[in-house]
């Protein structure tokens, strides 16, 4: 549990993704909305991976 808190409090909007969340971006990926999309990094981290 204080690893999970310790983690938490380095992610700005303060929670992990969901299922959902993460396999709405596979479907949108995976389909035709996705194919003039190429060379893009979705970041998935809830802001967590600030560059």
């Amino acid at each position: 549990e204080e690893h999970i808190n310790f983690m938490l409090s380095k992610i700005p909007m303060g929670r992990f993704g969901t299922v959902e969340e993460i396999a709405a971006m596979a479907c949108f990926l995976a389909s035709d909305e996705a194919s003039f999309t190429t060379g893009f990094c979705f970041d998935q981290s809830g802001g967590r991976a600030v560059y």
